[in-house]
C-alpha cells in the first residue's frame, strides 16, 4: 500500500497546485438534471409521471475537469468541441462565469453532447443523451489540433479527456502527445475503448478496471501482479493508475510494484463526475511537483469528498485538507 502523504507536504502541493496552469483536451458535455415529485404512474404506458420543480444545468467530462482545475485555484484552458446550439452556449457560458479560458472551444456542426438525467426523491428514474459521437473530421481536427498547440505552449500539465465522443482522434491524439513531450509537460489520460492504444508516452494512464480488462483481453489480478508490466509495457505508459470503486485506486509502475491507495469516502451518494475530479488533480499536482504516488493519494481524497456529492460537482482545496484531517493522519 502507498504510504499516505504528510500534512505539510500536502499543504505545499496543493498551493502550489494553484499557481499552475493544465490544458484539458477532449469531451466536454452538459449536463442537465430534472428534479421533480413522482405521485402516480401515467395512464398511457407504466411508467413514472414525474412532476419538474427543478431545472439545473453542470459542466460534464472535460469540461467538468476544467472546473475541477479551476476549483484548485489553478488556471485552465478547455480545447473543445461544442454544437452552435442553445447547450453549446450554455456550456461555454458557464464555464466563462468561472473564469476558464475558452477561447479554444471549437464550435462544430453537431449537436453538444447533452446527458439529461430525471430524478425523483434523489432517484434516478431515467437517462437520456443527445449527442453525435463519430470522429470529428476535416478542418475541424485542424482547428482542434492548432489551438490544442497552442494550449500545451502555455501549460505545466496537459489532461486528455476522452468518452469517445469524437473530439480525440489519432491525429489530434498523435499532435498533442508529441507536443506534450516536446513541452516535457506530464500528461494524464482517461481513455475509453476507441483508442485505448494510443497514449504511449504518458506519465499517468487511468482507466478503471473493467476498461483495462476489456481492452487487453484478460483479468486483472491486483493479488499476482506479474503479467502487469506486460500491460504497461503494450500501452506505452509510465504509470497505470486503476480506479477500482468502493476498493479505491491502485498505481502500477514499469517495474510492477502495485501501490494500493484505499477509499477515503465515507459515504457515496453519487459516483457521477467522481472521476473527472480524480483526473483534474493528478495532472494539477503533477504539474505542481508531485510525483505520481503522490498525485493519485491526494486524488484520492478529492474523491472521497466528491462522491458524497450530487452530479457531477467540484472539490476545493480546504475540503481535502479536511479529509486528510480525517482519515490520513491515522495512517502516516
Amino acid at each position: 500500500m502507498i504510504e499516505t502523504i504528510s500534512r505539510s507536504r500536502l499543504v505545499e502541493l496543493l498551493r502550489a497546485g494553484s499557481e499552475q496552469r493544465v490544458a484539458v483536451v477532449g469531451d466536454a458535455m452538459l449536463d442537465v438534471y430534472l428534479r421533480g415529485d413522482v405521485s402516480r404512474i401515467s395512464p398511457e404506458a407504466p411508467v413514472p409521471v414525474v412532476r419538474v420543480l427543478e431545472r439545473k444545468f453542470a459542466l460534464g467530462g472535460a469540461a467538468n475537469v476544467a472546473q475541477n482545475v479551476l476549483a484548485i485555484g489553478a488556471e485552465c484552458e478547455l480545447v473543445a468541441a461544442v454544437g452552435s446550439d442553445r447547450e453549446g452556449i450554455q456550456l461555454q457560458e458557464m464555464l466563462e462565469r468561472l473564469d476558464a479560458d475558452t477561447r479554444a472551444l471549437v464550435t462544430v456542426d453537431r449537436p453538444t453532447t447533452t446527458k439529461t438525467r430525471v430524478l425523483a426523491r434523489a432517484q434516478q428514474v431515467v437517462r437520456f443523451d443527445e449527442e453525435d459521437d463519430a470522429d470529428i473530421e476535416g478542418d475541424d481536427v485542424k482547428t482542434l489540433i492548432e489551438r490544442a498547440a497552442a494550449a500545451i505552449g502555455d501549460a505545466g500539465a496537459l489532461v486528455l479527456e476522452d468518452y469517445n465522443k469524437g473530439v480525440l482522434t489519432p491525429p489530434l491524439i498523435e499532435a498533442v502527445m508529441k507536443g506534450a513531450a516536446a513541452a516535457k509537460i506530464p500528461v494524464v489520460v482517461d481513455p475509453k475503448y476507441r483508442n485505448f492504444f494510443a497514449y504511449r508516452g504518458a506519465t499517468i494512464f487511468k482507466p478503471n478496471r473493467r476498461e483495462l480488462e476489456a481492452a487487453v483481453g484478460a483479468s486483472v489480478d491486483l493479488d499476482h501482479p506479474e503479467a502487469l508490466p506486460g500491460v504497461l509495457s503494450r500501452l506505452g505508459v509510465k504509470n497505470l493508475l486503476l480506479t477500482l470503486g468502493e476498493s479505491g485506486m491502485a498505481l502500477i509502475g514499469v517495474d510492477g510494484e502495485v501501490g494500493r491507495v484505499p477509499t477515503t469516502a465515507r459515504e457515496v451518494y453519487d459516483v457521477v463526475g467522481a472521476g473527472d475530479t480524480v483526473t483534474a488533480y493528478l495532472a494539477t499536482m503533477l504539474a505542481a511537483g508531485a510525483t505520481p504516488a503522490e498525485a493519485a493519494v491526494i486524488a484520492n481524497f478529492a474523491a472521497g469528498v466528491e462522491v458524497a456529492k450530487l452530479g457531477a460537482a467540484t472539490v476545493s482545496t480546504d475540503e481535502v485538507i479536511e479529509a486528510y484531517d480525517v482519515f490520513g493522519s491515522s495512517r502516516s
